[in-house]
């Protein structure tokens, strides 16, 4: 994958493009990429500049240093409790925000795992798409032995994990590892460090590869049947989504290049 170049304008984030990915690497890692208000206030910046680009086709989220993500900064969390109840609320919902944005994020996502992804650093690694972590990495939702709750993760944690895991792990605060987190489903692949990066660049090659309203469309499918009662409105819904896809002009692309053998027009040059 070809490094193209890097945006300067963060000061707590690294965006990175290589060839069809953007990357987004937590950059504070002294205080092991702990969320602190210039990284909520970036966070949503970045996703949003990738999501704008064309050329980006993939987006991958990692952390520099030692750690993933350590959640968040709990000198923020203290003062913000502090603070009148509305403007405590008020950060609160903007957290919110960005996970909803996170999982909700047009594009795949891959989180790329190494080290402790503890509090919220683990509810960024639910809210993405494809979970990639090296033998190092380790979980934890700690929130409630601090006398916290975990409660603007929850919904991403409880999809990624099942509810039954996520019962246990949300309210004991215990560690586990990457292989019990792949065990569970929440990791899709686990392996060794020097095998990170080898496997995030195949996932992401294989996404690049895919139309990308394909796959912004398969997102929102995903998201309304996962859960959802087999209703005739469901059966309706995915019937209209197919005859919308098979109408559109990326699927009649899709189907004469395979047809003739060749690359779709919107496969990167690098494939």
């Amino acid at each position: 994958m070809r490094k193209i170049g890097s945006d300067p304008s963060f000061s707590v984030l690294e965006i990175e493009r290589r060839g069809a990915a953007g990357f987004v690497w937590l950059n504070r890692p002294e205080q092991r990429n702990a969320m602190n208000d210039a990284m909520l206030a970036e966070l949503p910046k970045a996703f949003e500049q990738l999501r704008k680009d064309p050329a980006v086709r993939v987006v991958v989220l990692g952390g520099r240093g030692p750690a993933f993500c350590a959640g968040a900064d709990l000198a923020r969390m203290d003062k913000a409790g502090r603070t009148s109840p509305v403007r405590n609320r008020a950060q609160a919902h903007k957290s919110a925000k960005f996970f909803r944005t996170l999982y909700e994020f047009p594009k795949p996502t891959i989180a790329r795992i190494h080290g402790p992804a503890f509090a919220g650093g683990m509810g960024l690694v639910c809210a993405c798409d494809v979970v990639i972590a090296s033998e190092e990495s380790v979980f934890c939702l700690p929130e409630t032995r601090i006398g916290l709750v975990p409660a603007m993760i929850s919904p991403y944690v409880t999809r990624a994990m099942g509810a039954n895991a996520a019962r246990r792990y949300l309210l004991s605060g215990e560690r586990f590892s990457g292989a019990q987190a792949q065990r569970m489903g929440m990791v899709h692949e686990h392996v060794s460090a020097a095998q990170l990066d080898e496997t995030v660049e195949k996932v992401t090659l294989a996404l690049a590869a895919c139309g990308p309203n394909a796959l912004a469309e398969t997102k929102k499918l995903f998201r309304a049947v996962i859960g959802a009662p087999l209703t005739p409105a469901l059966i309706s819904h995915t019937a209209s989504v197919i005859a919308h896809a098979r109408a559109s002009e990326e699927a009649r692309e899709g189907i004469r290049a395979f047809m003739e053998k060749r690359k779709p027009g919107w496969m990167p040059r690098e494939l």
